[in-house]
């Protein structure tokens, strides 16, 4: 074993009787390994709390704390240090159990110290293996983002890829895939690499508005010219002229403002509300959705002609669940941010906190966990996160919406539907805009089907 790695791993020497301290602390120091002592269980506590060790040796049988007390917070306080009890009564029983617990080794005394020594290496070149890969995870971190977007599966490349080859020569793209995929992020990234990236990125959330405002916003409006209007203000084409505008969730658009938005593409004229001059505008347009624009162009909900002008360039951002290679990278990316945040060092996640994030199926996608690790950093009081940090919904499996085919019946298409719409709701926690969302339909239209449902209800109650 190289002096060097022994060098590199710190022992702490735990025990109730000094000159057992003394004594092991120097046989360690000797051996090439960095030894500090001490007879206070607490002491050795704030020792792994200020990641002064990574192993720690302990007796047994202390006064006030005992070993497997010591252990079980010692694990929870980091669960990445290793523990080798000491006894004068070994039992094979005794040793498992205390290895269940989580201990790494069980000695008896007197100590044998080749074997620790042994012990002891094999650890040595476990932290010397995880700092290797530390390294060449961050570089590989490092090597994963893309203007600010985090991912490394091929899915992803792709969209990377795409976007930089379009940056420079598109006038209108369409990104589309589910909400929380990181729609927006792409379009950022697509401004930041074009030409004009020193212009305004101006941002318009369709979905938030009715027609009138969402009109006012765009196209600007007149003073007097509705209600409220008190002063003349440009809209977001004409703030962003020569630069870009993203207009996020465009499906929820009526088909007036459809038409509007056309005018805009085709002619790059806008008008404000309430003025008959036309202005002219030159700028660069985004536009992104979670719906299957196809799909509402054949239902008439969508313009055709709007949709291929959108669409001459479309960038698809997949969601997490068809990239789940991207969670560990994503999960190195969001702890360090809100590490950072909160003013916190946290080390990492327990292996069985990772275990849960890795097992759900992220139906809010990267936004979603994004979430779920700001607030467990936020919440935690440990140096890593663990599953009682995490929100109870990740710890349920999520059901199947499939019928089993054992229990399959033919039913009128109105109740498939119903039982589809309920089954989104709950997955969604009652949530009416996401599960919206989800199902590709407007909240208006989602709110009428629960209205009827209510009817139905209170007349079947009425009757009974």
């Amino acid at each position: 074993m190289a002096a060097s790695t022994r060098k590199n791993l710190t022992v702490c020497v735990l025990d109730d009787d000094p000159s057992q301290v003394e004594l092991t602390t120097e046989r360690l120091e000797r051996a090439g390994f960095s030894g500090v002592g001490t007879t206070s269980a607490e002491e050795a506590l704030q020792k792994v709390r200020i990641g002064e060790c990574k192993v720690v040796l302990a007796d047994v049988k202390m006064p006030g704390m005992d070993g497997l007390a010591f252990l079980e917070k010692v694990l929870q306080l980091d669960p990445g240090v290793y523990v080798i009890l000491i006894t004068g009564y070994y039992s094979v029983d005794s040793a498992i159990e205390a290895i269940r617990r989580g201990a790494y080794d069980y000695l008896c005394k007197p100590l044998d110290f080749s074997r620790l020594e042994k012990a002891l290496d094999d650890l040595a070149d476990v932290f010397s293996q995880r700092s290797q890969m530390r390294d060449l995870e961050e570089k590989l971190f490092q090597n994963s983002q893309f203007q600010g977007i985090v991912g490394r599966s091929a899915a992803m490349l792709d969209v990377f890829d795409l976007a930089k080859k379009v940056a420079r020569h598109y006038t209108n793209v369409l990104i589309t895939g589910p909400t929380g995929a990181g729609k927006e992020l792409v379009a950022r990234a697509l401004h930041e690499l074009s030409p004009v990236a020193q212009e305004r990125f101006a941002v318009c959330n369709c979905s938030a508005l009715v027609d009138t405002l969402l009109e006012s916003q765009l196209f600007g409006h007149m003073r007097g010219s509705f209600t409220g209007a008190t002063d003349t203000r440009p809209g977001l084409f004409e703030y962003a002229n020569g630069g870009t505008v993203f207009l996020d969730e465009v499906g929820e658009t009526s088909l007036a403002m459809q038409a509007k938005l056309l005018r805009v593409i085709q002619n790059r004229e806008i008008q404000r509300v309430g003025s008959p001059e036309v202005k002219t505008v030159d700028v660069r347009l985004i536009a992104a959705t979670n719906r299957d624009l196809r799909a509402e162009v054949l239902a008439g909900r969508f313009r055709e002609d709007l949709f291929y002008r959108l669409s001459s360039i479309e960038i698809r951002v997949p969601g997490l669940a068809n990239r789940p290679e991207d969670i560990p990278v994503l999960l190195q990316h969001f702890l360090k941010k809100y590490s950072q945040r909160y003013g916190k060092a946290l080390q990492g996640l327990t292996r069985r906190a990772q275990i849960v994030l890795f097992q759900y199926d992220w139906p809010g996608n990267v936004r979603e966990l994004e979430n779920v690790i700001s607030s467990a950093a936020l919440t935690t009081n440990a140096d890593f996160i663990d599953v009682t940090d995490l929100p109870e919904h990740l710890h349920k499996p999520r059901r199947s919406l499939a019928t089993p085919e054992g229990n399959w019946r033919p039913l009128p298409l109105d109740e498939v539907r119903r039982i589809h719409i309920e089954r989104v709701l709950e997955m969604c926690n009652s949530n009416r805009v996401r599960a919206a969302q989800i199902l590709g339909i407007g909240r208006t239209s989602l709110y009428r089907f629960l209205k009827r449902k209510d009817k139905r209800a209170l007349a079947a109650k009425g009757g009974a």
